[in-house]
Protein backbone atom coordinates (compact mmCIF):
# COMPACT_ATOMS: atom_id res chain seq x y z
CA UNK A 1 0.00 0.00 0.00
CA UNK A 2 2.90 2.18 0.61
CA UNK A 3 4.65 1.89 -2.29
CA UNK A 4 1.37 2.38 -4.13
CA UNK A 5 1.34 5.66 -2.55
CA UNK A 6 4.51 6.72 -2.80
CA UNK A 7 4.17 5.85 -6.90
CA UNK A 8 0.51 7.80 -6.95
CA UNK A 9 2.29 10.62 -5.62
CA UNK A 10 5.50 10.83 -8.42
CA UNK A 11 2.25 10.66 -10.82
CA UNK A 12 0.41 13.63 -9.53
CA UNK A 13 3.76 15.24 -9.26
CA UNK A 14 5.30 14.35 -12.53
CA UNK A 15 1.78 15.44 -13.85
CA UNK A 16 1.82 18.73 -12.33
CA UNK A 17 5.64 19.55 -13.22
CA UNK A 18 4.81 18.95 -16.57
CA UNK A 19 1.57 21.17 -16.86
CA UNK A 20 2.99 24.30 -14.90
CA UNK A 21 5.88 24.24 -17.15
CA UNK A 22 3.65 24.21 -20.09
CA UNK A 23 0.79 26.63 -19.02
CA UNK A 24 2.33 28.18 -15.86
CA UNK A 25 1.34 28.05 -12.06
CA UNK A 26 -2.05 30.18 -11.75
CA UNK A 27 -3.15 28.62 -15.04
CA UNK A 28 -2.57 25.21 -13.82
CA UNK A 29 -5.26 23.44 -12.19
CA UNK A 30 -5.98 20.78 -9.71
CA UNK A 31 -8.70 19.25 -11.77
CA UNK A 32 -6.04 19.25 -15.07
CA UNK A 33 -3.26 17.90 -12.40
CA UNK A 34 -5.47 14.85 -11.85
CA UNK A 35 -6.32 14.17 -15.40
CA UNK A 36 -2.84 14.31 -16.75
CA UNK A 37 -1.88 11.76 -13.84
CA UNK A 38 -4.88 9.11 -15.03
CA UNK A 39 -5.61 9.75 -11.35
CA UNK A 40 -9.54 10.31 -9.84
CA UNK A 41 -9.84 14.28 -8.97
CA UNK A 42 -10.09 12.53 -5.26
CA UNK A 43 -6.77 10.63 -5.28
CA UNK A 44 -5.17 14.13 -5.78
CA UNK A 45 -6.84 15.87 -2.79
CA UNK A 46 -5.80 12.78 -0.92
CA UNK A 47 -2.49 13.55 -1.18
CA UNK A 48 -2.45 17.63 -1.73
CA UNK A 49 -5.17 19.74 0.09
CA UNK A 50 -4.83 22.06 -2.90
CA UNK A 51 -2.59 23.91 -5.66
CA UNK A 52 -0.10 25.22 -3.31
CA UNK A 53 0.25 22.02 -1.16
CA UNK A 54 1.67 20.77 -4.99
CA UNK A 55 3.71 23.26 -5.52
CA UNK A 56 5.40 23.32 -2.36
CA UNK A 57 5.74 19.28 -2.81
CA UNK A 58 7.41 20.31 -6.10
CA UNK A 59 9.52 23.03 -4.81
CA UNK A 60 10.63 20.72 -1.92
CA UNK A 61 11.57 18.37 -4.77
CA UNK A 62 13.32 20.99 -6.98
CA UNK A 63 15.87 22.29 -4.21
CA UNK A 64 16.89 19.00 -2.97
CA UNK A 65 17.80 18.65 -6.60
CA UNK A 66 19.25 22.33 -6.92
CA UNK A 67 20.83 21.55 -3.30
CA UNK A 68 23.04 18.32 -4.38
CA UNK A 69 23.70 19.80 -8.05
CA UNK A 70 25.08 23.18 -6.57
CA UNK A 71 27.21 21.24 -4.04
CA UNK A 72 28.89 18.94 -6.69
CA UNK A 73 29.51 22.55 -8.52
CA UNK A 74 31.07 24.70 -5.82
CA UNK A 75 33.63 21.58 -5.45
CA UNK A 76 34.67 21.86 -8.92
CA UNK A 77 34.32 25.65 -8.79
CA UNK A 78 37.70 26.41 -7.55
CA UNK A 79 39.16 25.01 -10.53
CA UNK A 80 37.76 26.71 -12.66
CA UNK A 81 38.19 29.50 -14.57
CA UNK A 82 35.28 32.13 -14.46
CA UNK A 83 34.32 31.52 -18.53
CA UNK A 84 34.48 27.18 -17.50
CA UNK A 85 32.53 28.28 -14.90
CA UNK A 86 30.10 30.33 -16.92
CA UNK A 87 29.70 27.54 -19.04
CA UNK A 88 29.21 24.79 -16.76
CA UNK A 89 26.40 26.94 -14.60
CA UNK A 90 24.54 26.69 -18.53
CA UNK A 91 24.96 23.76 -19.10
CA UNK A 92 24.16 22.75 -15.49
CA UNK A 93 20.80 25.00 -16.69
CA UNK A 94 20.34 22.49 -19.84
CA UNK A 95 21.08 19.53 -17.91
CA UNK A 96 18.62 20.31 -14.65
CA UNK A 97 15.95 21.30 -17.05
CA UNK A 98 14.02 18.21 -17.24
CA UNK A 99 14.58 17.13 -13.58
CA UNK A 100 13.16 20.79 -12.13
CA UNK A 101 11.31 21.98 -15.81
CA UNK A 102 8.51 23.35 -13.37
CA UNK A 103 11.18 25.57 -11.30
CA UNK A 104 10.73 28.54 -13.82
CA UNK A 105 7.01 28.66 -13.42
CA UNK A 106 7.19 28.66 -9.88
CA UNK A 107 9.76 30.34 -9.27
CA UNK A 108 7.38 33.35 -11.47
CA UNK A 109 4.17 32.19 -9.71
CA UNK A 110 2.06 35.53 -8.69
CA UNK A 111 0.23 34.07 -5.71
CA UNK A 112 -0.85 35.20 -2.35
CA UNK A 113 1.76 32.75 -1.06
CA UNK A 114 5.33 34.02 -1.91
CA UNK A 115 6.97 32.11 0.05
CA UNK A 116 7.07 29.39 -2.63
CA UNK A 117 8.52 31.61 -5.09
CA UNK A 118 11.11 33.13 -2.80
CA UNK A 119 12.39 29.67 -1.60
CA UNK A 120 12.93 28.28 -5.28
CA UNK A 121 14.56 31.76 -5.94
CA UNK A 122 16.74 31.94 -2.66
CA UNK A 123 18.08 28.47 -3.35
CA UNK A 124 19.38 28.94 -6.85
CA UNK A 125 20.40 32.62 -5.93
CA UNK A 126 22.57 30.83 -2.85
CA UNK A 127 23.55 27.57 -4.68
CA UNK A 128 25.25 30.22 -7.49
CA UNK A 129 26.40 32.65 -5.09
CA UNK A 130 28.76 29.81 -3.13
CA UNK A 131 29.99 28.72 -6.29
CA UNK A 132 30.85 32.34 -7.08
CA UNK A 133 32.72 32.12 -3.89
CA UNK A 134 34.70 29.28 -4.24
CA UNK A 135 35.69 30.27 -7.91
CA UNK A 136 36.71 34.03 -6.10
CA UNK A 137 37.16 33.43 -3.24
CA UNK A 138 37.89 37.34 -2.54
CA UNK A 139 34.13 38.04 -3.53
CA UNK A 140 32.32 38.88 -1.01
CA UNK A 141 28.80 37.48 0.03
CA UNK A 142 26.39 40.56 -1.35
CA UNK A 143 28.25 41.13 -4.53
CA UNK A 144 28.36 37.16 -5.28
CA UNK A 145 24.36 37.26 -4.60
CA UNK A 146 24.10 40.31 -6.74
CA UNK A 147 26.04 38.51 -9.52
CA UNK A 148 24.31 35.48 -8.75
CA UNK A 149 21.31 37.34 -9.47
CA UNK A 150 22.10 38.65 -12.86
CA UNK A 151 23.33 34.74 -13.87
CA UNK A 152 19.55 33.64 -12.82
CA UNK A 153 18.16 36.01 -14.89
CA UNK A 154 20.63 35.07 -18.47
CA UNK A 155 20.10 31.71 -17.34
CA UNK A 156 16.39 31.82 -17.56
CA UNK A 157 16.58 34.05 -21.03
CA UNK A 158 18.93 30.98 -22.30
CA UNK A 159 15.83 29.07 -21.48
CA UNK A 160 13.42 31.00 -23.00
CA UNK A 161 15.29 31.32 -26.30
CA UNK A 162 16.10 26.89 -26.48
CA UNK A 163 11.90 26.85 -25.89
CA UNK A 164 11.42 29.60 -28.27
CA UNK A 165 9.73 31.01 -25.77
CA UNK A 166 11.89 33.95 -25.78
CA UNK A 167 12.78 36.16 -29.33
CA UNK A 168 15.80 34.71 -30.62
CA UNK A 169 17.57 34.05 -33.97
CA UNK A 170 19.88 30.83 -34.35
CA UNK A 171 23.08 32.74 -33.07
CA UNK A 172 21.77 34.09 -30.16
CA UNK A 173 22.61 31.16 -27.49
CA UNK A 174 25.69 31.12 -28.26
CA UNK A 175 26.02 35.08 -28.03
CA UNK A 176 24.55 34.99 -24.91
CA UNK A 177 26.57 32.54 -23.66
CA UNK A 178 29.98 34.43 -25.09
CA UNK A 179 28.09 37.48 -23.03
CA UNK A 180 27.96 35.09 -19.50
CA UNK A 181 31.64 34.06 -20.21
CA UNK A 182 32.81 37.84 -20.44
CA UNK A 183 30.82 39.03 -17.40
CA UNK A 184 31.67 36.72 -15.36
CA UNK A 185 35.54 36.99 -16.36
CA UNK A 186 34.90 40.81 -15.57
CA UNK A 187 33.36 40.54 -12.28
CA UNK A 188 35.46 37.13 -10.77
CA UNK A 189 38.63 38.09 -11.75
CA UNK A 190 39.60 40.63 -9.54
CA UNK A 191 38.93 38.80 -6.79
CA UNK A 192 40.40 35.37 -7.54
CA UNK A 193 43.43 35.66 -6.06
CA UNK A 194 42.37 37.01 -2.64
CA UNK A 195 41.87 34.75 0.57
CA UNK A 196 41.03 31.19 0.51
Amino acid sequence: MRAAGRQRVEELLAAASDLMAERGYEATTMAEIALRAGAKIGSLYRFFPNKEAVADALVQRHIAILEEEYAALAQRAATLSPEALADVLIELLVTLHPRVKSLSALMEARTDRMEIRNRARGHALTGIAAALRVCAPGLDETLARDIAAVVLNTMKILRGMITKDAPTTPGAPDELRRMNRLYLSDRLAPFRDHGG
